[in-house]
């Protein structure tokens, strides 16, 4: 400010020169009034390079042009910009004017620092000597800089936080000078251009809300398209639909939702994108306590803050540097290397305070911090492919009640025609038999209707005993005028073919396979059959049926592009259970081969 003056007075008097007969005080008159209105010409001019900042760019840009600016309208020779941690009581770096970023320090504490203190007092504070101020710690780098004095300023919010707290963080602004003494002016100066900043942060926050806002629209927009179509809810479409919306925020390679149970010792991959590039098995359950960076978003952590590698809140995890976290296994970081991923964000999706759901994104790009705007818009995006789960699941009990209300109605039937004999007598077995498998399919019906939780617990099951009861089923139901072109071929099944997967969901891919397979056999007859058998390790599942699959059909059955609600159920319950699906054609048939590991007893 001093030199603007000096030069002012200087350029004033070259102009008045040679001018007689003006005494001091009009002189004093004539300089006050003109570099009055000099000063505020220039106020509003610096006040205007200011508000110019586009407001689109990230926050950390618009507070370095500020900072540049304020700098060069001060006659400073650098400034630092520190933000509050919500989280922990830190001064986060966020950018710098006259000085790399990298020759400061990433945090420093509230408590015992010029920054903190600013924020604290919410007031200006200047250091005539940083040398002698206690404050200061890294007083040899400034000294190295020729960095003698600062005014610590506050930025101020647009809007108060949810927590009241108006104070975003602090600019630093260095002088060479040392044992400088700032006046009044210098400092309200300087107040005044730091809170013009607080206009271009909010207009930046209007414009955040409504791209997020239209971004929601977007995201809730295609869901309900998709919905519309009256085609089958596939995640891993919803995936491709909506993650092209995320990727201004994250450069994202993969991401994954995991479903925690009630009591948050246990994580299970519910599906991912893509599918075969995941870490982590689909379907499989995980102990939360084997893997560190789990247990630290789900049980939480004793302080939250920012660390070099990791940054902890409430709201979310983020794993800056992979490769270097302590909360990354050897094995996964190999995965990471393999893919290019330099960042892990891990978000907790909470009901009635506990987390239920976790959304994990895979990055090839690094970010150090999220703003609540983006951290918002990924809750809501795991929100919307949670209820997208919900729906997918509901859809398939709907699809797969269907087959024992058939079996149903059709013994029914049957027993109605056979107690209409002559002699009851006589067919008392058979009559038996069909109230047997009515009574135990409308047990089904009900384990299907309250399925909503899960196809229930993992167990050791015998495949061949529950592909002989539901191929018993499936020889009664053909009988059905409708099926009476189909034939059906006594099963092949070795015993003891033990698998480890929910019995429930076992049986539902069983019906789905013999019930597609029934169906395809052409109308001017053929036959189905059913081998189980076992090979290195593995048990196999081959369902055959007359008829072969047209080519087109069967490549868009092997890139899983099928509209088949029965054969998504199929592909998600195998691969769930480590198991794999195989399709032959051939010499006038079509072979479905699922394979399981072999269970030990």
């Amino acid at each position: 400010m001093k030199k603007k003056l000096d030069h002012f007075i200087k350029k004033y008097a070259k102009k008045q020169e040679g001018l007689q007969g003006i005494g001091d005080l009009d002189l004093i008159e004539a300089v006050e009034k003109d570099y009055q209105a000099w000063f505020l010409s220039s106020v509003i001019s610096e006040i205007e390079n200011i508000l110019a900042i586009d407001h689109r760019l990230p926050v950390r840009e618009i507070l370095e042009l500020a900072a540049q600016r304020i700098v060069k309208e001060l006659s400073a020779v650098a400034a630092t910009i520190r933000v509050l941690d919500p989280d922990s009581p830190r001064m986060v770096s966020s950018g710098a004017a006259g000085i790399s970023g990298h020759d400061m320090e990433s945090a420093v504490d509230v408590q015992d620092s010029i920054s903190g203190r600013v924020t604290q007092e919410k007031r200006v504070i200047s250091v005539a000597s940083i040398a002698n101020d206690p404050l200061y710690k890294n007083k040899d780098l400034a000294t190295e800089r020729g960095f003698h004095s600062l005014l610590a300023v506050p930025l101020i919010l647009p809007t108060p936080t949810s927590s009241g707290n108006s104070i975003l963080g602090t600019i630093q602004i260095y002088y060479t000078d040392d044992n400088r003494q700032f006046d009044a002016l210098e400092i309200v100066h300087a107040e005044l251009l730091a809170r013009r900043i607080s206009f271009v942060l909010a207009k930046k926050k209007i414009f955040d809300l409504e791209e997020l806002n239209l971004r929601k629209e977007t995201i809730v927009n295609k869901i309900f398209v998709k919905l519309s179509r009256k085609e089958n809810i596939k995640l891993k479409d919803l995936f491709v639909l909506l993650i092209p919306e995320l990727q201004e925020l994250l450069n994202i390679q993969s991401c994954a939702l995991f479903t925690v149970s009630d009591d948050q010792q246990y994580i299970n991959l519910e599906t991912a994108y893509p599918l075969d590039d995941c870490y982590f098995d689909v379907g499989h359950t995980f102990t939360v306590a084997h893997h560190a960076y789990f247990e630290a978003v789900i049980s939480g952590k004793e302080e939250y803050g920012d660390w070099p590698f990791e940054r902890i809140t409430q709201s979310y995890l983020l794993i800056k540097n992979p490769s270097r976290s302590s909360l990354i296994s050897s094995d996964m970081n190999t995965f990471i290397a393999e893919r290019h991923i330099h960042s892990i964000l891990l978000i907790p999706l909470y009901v009635d305070g506990q987390v239920s759901h976790l959304l994990a994104f895979y990055a090839t790009d690094q970010k150090e911090i999220f703003s609540d705007d983006e951290i918002e818009l990924l809750i809501f995006f795991g929100k919307e492919i949670i209820k997208a789960t919900r729906l997918e699941f509901m859809s398939d009990v709907l699809h797969d009640i269907k087959n024992p209300a058939i079996a149903v109605a059709g013994f029914a039937n049957r027993a109605r025609r056979l107690l209409q004999s002559d002699d009851v007598e006589a067919v008392r077995d058979k009559l038996t038999a069909y109230l047997d498998i009515i009574a135990s399919e409308s047990s089904r019906m009900q384990d299907l209707a309250l399925a909503m939780a899960g196809e229930g617990r993992e167990e050791v099951v015998n495949l061949a005993e529950v592909a002989e009861q539901r191929w018993q089923i499936v020889e009664e139901v053909i009988q059905d005028p409708a099926l009476r072109h189909v034939k059906v071929i006594k099963p092949d099944c070795q015993e003891n073919m033990l698998v480890f997967c929910p019995r429930f969901g076992l049986e539902r891919i069983v019906d789905n396979l013999l019930g597609n397979a029934a169906r395809a056999v052409p109308g001017e007859g053929g036959s189905i059959g059913l081998r189980c058998y076992q090979e290195e390790g593995k048990v196999f599942l081959s369902v055959e049926n007359t008829g072969e699959i047209a080519p087109e059909q069967l490549e868009a059955m092997q890139k899983g592009a099928v509209k088949g609600r029965g054969l998504s159920i199929i592909d998600r319950f195998v691969h769930a259970n480590h198991g794999g699906i195989k399709i032959e054609v051939g010499n006038g048939a079509t072979r479905f081969i699922i394979s399981f590991p072999l269970a030990s007893t």
